[in-house]
């Protein structure tokens, strides 16, 4: 969407803090021995205290209020009462929600406890990624110019971007146009970002995949070379300037 007048900026403000404020509390919450399933309760309580609605639940009838989604599982993973998480497992949380008629959307990966499975590193650079991506995004910049910079980035650490997940337009619904700001640069994909509009947008920095393959249960994405990601992802407004991330308060930058 487009922001055009300041009801549309305080509606959008409103969702995103919803989402942004789960995703943290449900980080905060997340430790070895629970279940995936106890953790995605825990967050679709707070989006129905706050008034917000679970966006793919509402979107696509999703099995589970939040997408998490451990180790080698790369995003949409269903939450379940027999995945039980572990110290150093990788975690990526996804949380999108509508409130008031506005849509919003966020995510983030981090490890369990202690790191010992060594999945730090590819977490520090994805967030690092996806700083140095918004921080280069403003009115006029062409989307394939912010892929190259995310998959340049993702080389220069020695990973690689998954290219069949992009972030995307986001607002009035889950996905809107611009459809696919994708992590490398696609030389088809002429669009610019516009001044004033609302995008989501997402790092997915692998180790070893290059494309996300869906398994029998028909959500949950995996790596087609195996291997781990990282997701990372704000919602802001493009301006003429320095974005405005609506989703700060998630604090995964921390």
């Amino acid at each position: 969407m487009s922001i055009t007048q300041e009801s549309e900026l305080i509606g959008m403000k409103k969702a995103s803090e919803a989402v942004a404020y789960t995703l943290k509390e449900m980080r905060n919450f997340a430790q070895a021995g629970m279940s995936t399933k106890e953790l995605d309760n825990y967050g679709g309580q707070i989006l129905n205290d706050l008034g917000a609605k679970s966006a793919p639940y509402l979107t696509y009838g999703f099995p589970g209020w939040t997408c998490i989604s451990v180790n080698n599982e790369f995003c949409h993973g269903i939450p379940s009462d027999k995945s039980i998480l572990k110290e150093g497992d990788l975690i990526n949380i996804d949380v999108s929600a509508e409130l008031g008629g506005f849509w919003s959307d966020n995510g983030g990966s981090f490890v369990i406890g202690n790191d010992v499975n060594q999945h730090q590193k590819l977490v520090e650079a994805s967030k690092q990624i996806l700083h140095k991506a918004i921080h280069h995004i403003k009115g006029g910049v062409r989307i394939a110019d912010i892929g190259f910079l995310i998959e340049t980035e993702a080389k220069k650490r020695g990973y690689r971007v998954i290219k069949n997940l992009t972030g995307h337009g986001i607002g009035r619904s889950l996905h809107e146009a611009p459809n696919e700001i994708a992590n490398y640069r696609d030389k088809y994909n002429l669009t610019r970002f516009k001044k004033n509009s609302v995008v989501a947008i997402e790092t997915f920095i692998s180790t070893t995949s290059t494309y996300a393959k869906t398994l029998q249960d028909g959500w949950t994405m995996v790596g087609n070379m195996g291997g781990f990601m990282a997701q990372h992802e704000h919602t802001i407004v493009v301006t003429d300037g320095k974005p405005i991330i609506l989703t700060a308060m998630n604090e995964i930058w921390n």
